[in-house]
């Protein structure tokens, strides 16, 4: 079995600015803060429908103006085909690492791409049951 990509799942961005993001999100774009895993961190999941689409997280400092900067922490994709997939990342050596997400019952397969940029592909927990 090979990995299928289903979707963009969400979009998730630093910010300083968490309160005015939130009216921002809800306000412009009709989107509303909805359920968001006990993270130890602060952050706000802004909804469109039943899809969490905006993953924002709080942080002290705004990120920077330049264009050469991260602004844009990762991107997310569902997929089928753990197993098949986590292959494909050893036969070519790359880097991941698993986070657990069981209050949302997925596996997330954190890596990055030859820039540095942060993708998580998310698969369903009884793929990652093992």
């Amino acid at each position: 079995m090979s990995v299928t990509v289903k979707n963009l799942d969400h979009v998730n961005l630093r910010t300083a600015a968490l309160d005015a993001m939130v009216a921002w999100y809800g306000d412009v774009l009709g989107m509303r803060p909805g359920p968001r895993p006990g993270f130890s961190f602060p952050g706000a999941w802004l909804y469109a429908g039943d899809q969490a689409v905006i993953h924002l997280i709080g942080v002290e400092e705004p990120p920077s103006a330049d264009p050469d900067a991260l602004r844009l922490e990762h991107f997310a994709l569902s997929a089928e085909g753990m197993a098949a997939f986590i292959e494909r990342l050893e036969a070519r050596g790359e880097q991941y690492r698993l986070n657990r997400i069981e209050d949302f019952g997925i596996v997330q397969v954190n890596l990055w791409d030859p820039d540095g940029n942060h993708i998580h592909v998310d698969f369903d927990a009884a793929e990652g049951a093992s």
